[in-house]
């Protein structure tokens, strides 16, 4: 057998080139001067040394061997560390898949119980509903009987007359004989028929009298009725919400599971999130031509139901078929978005996952939720720290205590000490461009209406102390125009593009009413001091009053022809105040729209109305100019004049004593109410230095 080892080839090379020097220089070191190694000595020094050296090339050969043995059991060890992780990723997967399985029976059987809990509820409340009905006929039919008695009974009388003079008569006639024979006859005939009368008449009135005797019983037995079931209801109550509590409670632990299970799907890739990562790329890319008002090619994609649902061509997608989707057709041809960029390879690549895997909806989402709702929220743009132009001051306000003046900026509201015009502060994290602003009644908070035109409008809270978001509670796919707290503080509502008034409840900053009965932008929102009604603005040329716990719509005014920009309530809340376009402040009846008056004398387009407590209607025009009328007569009190543009904004504290004004080139005016004389002037841009003007 050979032998490869490299110690045995390397010792016969060595030697024979050692002896081959040897043979060759031999002679030479011969020569070599006393003292000199000998070639035998020469040749012993070469043999140590390459044995030296062999020695230490076993060394190396043997940690090269034992470092190449770590190696292969280092990767032998991850391979069964990568397939014992798989392992547990597809225990993990099933457990979780198990779990939320179990928790959707129990909220399904939760669902069901509610189910059953509220019909047997409403059969209740229905067969109340029939008791009080049957109540109210038998009352009715008593009442009715009742009328009935006394001419029944005085026609009874009246018959027993008749028989009693039709009987005297007959005596007469029959003592008179023979030639008084057919008076007899006739007086017995009608004798005869009085008694016939008088007999119907008594058995009419007895008839009546039993038919109020029964619809008494009924009445009695009916409200007998009607208190034990109304009391059924009520002991029945707690167990109907208990049922509620317990789906609820079910629900959630439904989501919650079904988030758990989502989250491994995700990570191993076998889920894509259409909140997280579909929505996002819908909402930007596709809605502004695929939604509701303008579904082009009968496409929606507004919201998951919509997008399942499909347009002209059919369905948007199959799950599982991202290849055969009209969908992805669309978008990788460039088909959509018309006229705009096309997506990116890895959105289309994103969209065609989310097929593939399923294209689900996540937990928790509801399927008619707007995409402007599901998506992941994200912090706006920072404002500008030094403007370069002034921007238009579209809202300002002051607080409940007059020390602030807040004023809308671009991506910011800026706050302002109203007696020097100094910053105070500048609040950040909001939509493009500020409509309106308002402070609760204890100036701790602010409510700010905005947005981003065609992309997104939104209602959020702030402190007033530091600025920090307290509240996000409106997202709309269009720009919010007014935001308005309720007397008591506890709502709040909005109005904005989407044509939509909106009411929150700000402890829990759940929506409770939607009313949708404009058929435009609603530009202006205000409450009665009681808090019971709304009045509204809308470009559609009208201004309504609505239940605000229903959300009816009680009356229309539409004298103004125009776009309605403001609204609001006279102290009593008896009179509603708008303004317009028409250049023209109304004042007209909360109860039936009839107009009380109109006050004129303004040279543009009337923007924004402030009805304060002392009577007095403060406004703001494109004629450059703010106005202080009464109410009660519709007399001007004060002209504001002094602004060199649209004067959009107007604002007084609560005690009138001191009103802002602002206008479209920037600037911001405080104005002392008593005299209409202007106390500070500043531009509302932080960091904006004034052009100086070129020497002549």
């Amino acid at each position: 057998m050979r032998d490869n080892r490299p110690s045995r080839r390397f010792t016969p090379i060595l030697l024979t080139s050692i002896l081959s020097l040897a043979v060759v220089f031999g002679p030479r070191l011969s020569a070599v001067a006393q003292g000199k190694p000998t070639p035998a000595q020469a040749l012993k020094a070469a043999v140590a040394k390459a044995k030296q050296l062999e020695s230490q090339l076993n060394k190396l050969k043997a940690s090269a061997a034992k470092a190449q043995k770590a190696v292969s059991d280092a990767a032998a060890a991850l391979k069964a560390q990568q397939a014992a992780t798989a392992k547990i990723a597809v225990l993990q997967e099933a457990e979780l898949k198990k779990k939320a399985d179990a928790v959707a029976a129990q909220q399904k059987a939760a669902a069901a119980a509610a189910k059953a809990a509220r019909a047997k509820a409403q059969g209740m409340k229905d067969e109340v509903a029939k008791l009080k009905a049957a109540v109210a006929k038998a009352t009715n039919d008593q009442k009715a009987a009742e009328k009935n008695v006394k001419p029944q009974t005085d026609a009874a009388k009246k018959a027993t007359a008749a028989k009693t003079a039709a009987d005297k008569e007959a005596a007469v006639a029959a003592k008179a004989l023979a030639d008084a024979q057919k008076r007899a006859k006739a007086a017995m005939d009608k004798a005869t028929k009085a008694a016939t009368a008088a007999k119907t008449a008594s058995d009419t009135l007895k008839k009546t009298n039993a038919t109020i005797a029964a619809s008494k019983k009924t009445v009695t037995d009916s409200n007998a009725k009607v208190k034990t079931t109304e009391a059924a209801i009520t002991k029945f109550a707690p167990t109907l919400a208990k049922a509620e509590a317990t789906l609820e409670t079910q629900t959630l632990a439904s989501i919650t599971a079904s988030k758990a299970y989502e989250s491994v799907l995700i990570a191993t890739n076998k889920m894509v999130s259409f909140s997280d990562s579909i929505a996002p790329i819908f909402a930007q890319r596709c809605v502004a031509c695929h939604n509701a008002r303008t579904a082009k090619g009968r496409l929606n994609l507004d919201s998951f139901a919509a997008t399942l649902k499909g347009g002209e061509s059919g369905l948007s997608f199959e799950a599982g078929k991202a290849d055969d989707s009209t969908l992805v057709a669309l978008i990788e041809d460039g088909s959509m978005p018309k006229d705009a960029d096309p997506l990116t390879a890895d959105q289309i690549k994103l969209i065609k996952k989310w097929i593939n895997t399923g294209g689900g909806l996540n937990a928790g989402v509801g399927v008619n939720d707007p995409l402007i709702a599901i998506v992941p929220k994200r912090p706006q743009p920072m404002p500008p720290k030094a403007y370069r132009v002034p921007v238009p001051v579209t809202a300002v306000a002051f607080s409940p205590d007059g020390k602030q003046l807040a004023s809308s900026g671009y991506h910011e509201v800026i706050l302002w000490n109203p007696a020097d015009g100094k910053m105070i502060r500048r609040i950040t994290n909001i939509a493009e461009r500020v409509y309106d602003i308002t402070y609760s009644a204890d100036g701790k908070q602010m409510a700010v209406a905005a947005g981003t035109p065609g992309q997104i409008g939104e209602i959020k809270l702030f402190s007033t102390a530091d600025g920090s978001l307290q509240g996000d509670l409106v997202r709309t796919g269009d720009s919010v125009f007014a935001v308005s707290y309720s007397p008591d503080g506890k709502k709040i509502a909005a109005a904005g593009a989407d044509r939509a008034i909106r009411i929150y409840d700000l402890a829990t900053g759940k929506q409770l009413l939607a009313i949708e009965d404009h058929a435009d932008w609603v530009m202006d929102v205000a409450w009665t001091p009681d808090g019971k009604k709304l009045a509204s603005a809308s470009r559609d040329k009208t201004s309504k009053v609505f239940d605000a716990t229903t959300g009816d719509s009680l009356v229309t005014f539409n004298s103004h022809g125009q776009p309605v920009f403001g609204v609001g309530f006279s102290a009593d809340g008896n009179q509603v105040i708008t303004s317009g376009r028409d250049k023209n402040i109304r004042v007209w009846n909360t109860k039936d729209a009839k107009q009380v008056r109109a006050i004129g004398g303004f040279g543009d387009e009337v923007f924004r109305v402030v009805v304060a407590k002392d009577g007095k209607v403060y406004s703001s025009s494109a004629d450059k100019t703010a106005r202080v009328h009464t109410v009660g007569d519709g007399k001007q009190v004060r002209s504001l004049a002094g602004h060199k543009d649209w004067v959009y904004s107007v604002a007084v504290t609560p005690d009138s004593k001191l009103i802002a004004t602002g206008s479209y080139d920037g600037e911001i005016r405080i104005w002392n109410a008593a005299d209409g004389k202007g106390t500070v002037t500043f531009v509302a841009a932080p960091g904006y230095k004034t052009p100086k003007t070129a020497a002549k």
